[in-house]
């Protein structure tokens, strides 16, 4: 088996690396190819990554290229995780946010459709080479934002098979289960299954079942409890006992938008700066040529499960487990009376024939209102950097709950298109 990860020189790779390991009885890799566009950071990433596998005896062999084309042929799974711009550009994000007064993010706001503009591009290159030199090869985007990036590959490369992960469903089960624990169950994880739905970034859990028992309103009891005896509550306690659902917590931009505001007032160091700076730590622990394992700054970095997601996923779909997994795919009915082709976060069926959505019900109206802005926001985003037709970026933001005022559009557009024009070739043709 071969698998390659575009984006190779990321400071996640050693954790799914690890993963990889972990799995090599279930997953029989033979070949692993990290790829990236800076030879200086696949050098670093990359010989720290050829010295755990060794380290373990071998089971696969890691190979180091900045070429996709050399590295694509053969793949059985093809793993996203690049940053177009790199660090500096998640920083211009989110000062772009800061100097308008809106949320600098990199998935949500106006910083998030950046983010979108600059990669859907890249990835649908990637997409187009999968089909000519791995065709059938499976396509897993872990790069944010995820559901809108997958958004755009259901609609403009329908001939190549595409799957958006993302690690915060399982960190919720994982939460969730400490919950249990705090209420005398002990539950191993893969009895669990929860259920949420929404867009990636905009989910509500709502679900919790045990061998196929429902605890979500002892759950909810629970931690509606835990949130009204907080003198710092993560939620509102009233919102939860409301929905008797539990947000997100991406959320919170959206819910809490003046507090949010109010921490980007704090700034520097915004995220992406204290990344910098992590990250700076983990690279040159990463080239410390004795090293073999990762450092334990790693989950600083964020991303928390990052590899177990990611190599559960594969394992699922490369032995045919038909395992229940929550990914980002078009649902194509299984929410009955929403738009068949509008990508979900939701519970899916993963066997070796393909990752398929399981019914389920629909969000209510509180919800749904919400999610559809930010779906029509998403789309417009996906067609406005495939054809960098202007106009359609400006319907974007304005569609965007968390965009600019009308009269401000224009100013936030051209700042942002300016921003990153190195990035955005396809918004300055005839310039």
């Amino acid at each position: 088996m071969k698998i390659v990860v575009i984006g190779g020189g990321s400071s996640y790779t050693p954790e799914l690396i690890n993963g990889f390991l972990a799995r090599v009885t279930s997953l029989p890799l033979t070949e692993l190819w990290l790829v990236d566009v800076l030879p200086e950071r696949l050098e670093v990433v990359g010989r720290f990554a050829q010295r755990m596998v060794a380290a373990q005896g071998s089971p696969f062999r890691v190979h180091l290229t900045t070429d996709r084309r050399h590295a694509l042929p053969g793949a059985a799974y093809v793993l996203t995780q690049l940053r177009v711009g790199w660090m500096a550009a998640r920083r211009a994000d989110e000062y772009l946010g800061q100097r308008h007064g809106l949320i600098g993010q990199e998935t949500t706001g106006v910083g998030g459709m950046a983010k979108a503009l600059r990669t859907i591009p890249v990835i649908l290159d990637i997409a187009r080479d999968m089909e000519e030199l791995a065709p059938g090869a499976l396509l897993v985007n872990f790069t944010n934002p995820a559901g809108l990036i997958t958004e755009a590959l259901t609609r403009y490369a329908p001939n190549v098979p595409s799957v958006g992960v993302c690690n915060v469903p399982y960190n919720m089960k994982m939460t969730t289960l400490e919950h249990l624990a705090a209420m005398g169950i002990i539950v191993e994880p893969e009895r669990a299954q929860l259920d949420t739905l929404g867009l990636n970034h905009l989910t509500w859990h709502r679900g919790f079942a045990v061998d196929g028992e429902e605890l979500w309103p002892r759950i909810m009891a629970h931690y509606v409890a835990e949130l009204r005896a907080s003198d710092a509550p993560e939620w509102d306690p009233s919102l939860i006992a409301t929905l008797q659902m539990v947000p997100n917590y991406y959320l919170h931009y959206f819910y809490q938008t003046a507090h949010k505001l109010a921490q980007q007032d704090a700034w520097p160091p915004s995220r992406a700066e204290e990344v910098l700076a992590i990250e700076e730590k983990l690279l040159a622990q990463y080239a410390e040529p004795d090293r073999s394992e990762p450092p334990e700054g790693l989950m600083q970095r964020g991303g928390a499960y990052y590899s177990t997601v990611a190599t559960q996923l594969l394992a699922a779909h490369y032995n045919d487990l038909q395992e229940t997994h929550i990914v980002n795919v078009a649902h194509r009915g299984a929410v009955a009376g929403w738009p068949q082709e509008w990508v979900l976060e939701l519970p899916c069926r993963v066997g070796r024939e393909g990752i398929v959505p399981l019914p389920t019900r629909p969000l209510p109206p509180v919800c749904y209102g919400l999610l559809a802005q930010v779906k029509m926001y998403e789309m417009l985003t996906a067609q406005a950097a495939v054809t960098g037709d202007r106009e359609l970026a400006y319907q974007a933001l304005l569609a965007n709950p968390l965009g600019p005022a009308a009269d401000q559009v224009e100013t936030v557009l051209e700042d942002l298109l300016q921003t990153h024009r190195a990035y955005l070739p396809q918004f300055w043709r005839e310039a």
